[in-house]
């Protein structure tokens, strides 16, 4: 009798394990490369890289369709999407930051498809 039951434990443990689990379609990573600092107030300027992972073989919405959403930060400048290999893309922008007075500064990334598209965020911490 007590075999039996580990026995169907055993089952159900490795059928939890061995679902197929959702994977988004992206990951979307942002780092500042030029201009880290601990802490930033209105006037700073920033150079963010951000890249790209395909995490599926075929996407079937364009590069330049990710959205960028800014808060208290504006782009002044950016590269074109630039293929690193073939799932993986990278774009640097040029961001100044306009408004500490919330007191967050931060831009998220989205990408949205049917295949869940992506998401990532970039959150800097305000100068006093």
């Amino acid at each position: 009798m007590n075999l039996k039951l580990i026995f169907i434990f055993i089952i159900g443990l490795l059928s939890i394990i061995l679902i197929p689990k959702t994977a988004i379609a992206c990951e979307i990573e942002m780092k500042v490369i030029k201009g880290n600092k601990d802490s930033y107030k209105k006037g700073d300027t920033i150079v963010v890289l951000v890249d790209v992972a395909l995490t599926h073989r075929s996407c079937p919405v364009a590069m330049k369709k990710t959205k960028f959403k800014l808060n208290g930060m504006k782009v002044i400048k950016s590269t074109p999407w630039k293929q690193k290999s073939t799932n993986d893309w990278q774009r640097k922008l040029m961001i100044v930051i306009t408004d500490t007075s919330k007191g967050k500064i931060n831009m998220t990334a989205v990408r949205e498809c049917e295949k869940d598209g992506g998401f990532g965020t970039l959150k800097l911490e305000v100068s006093e």
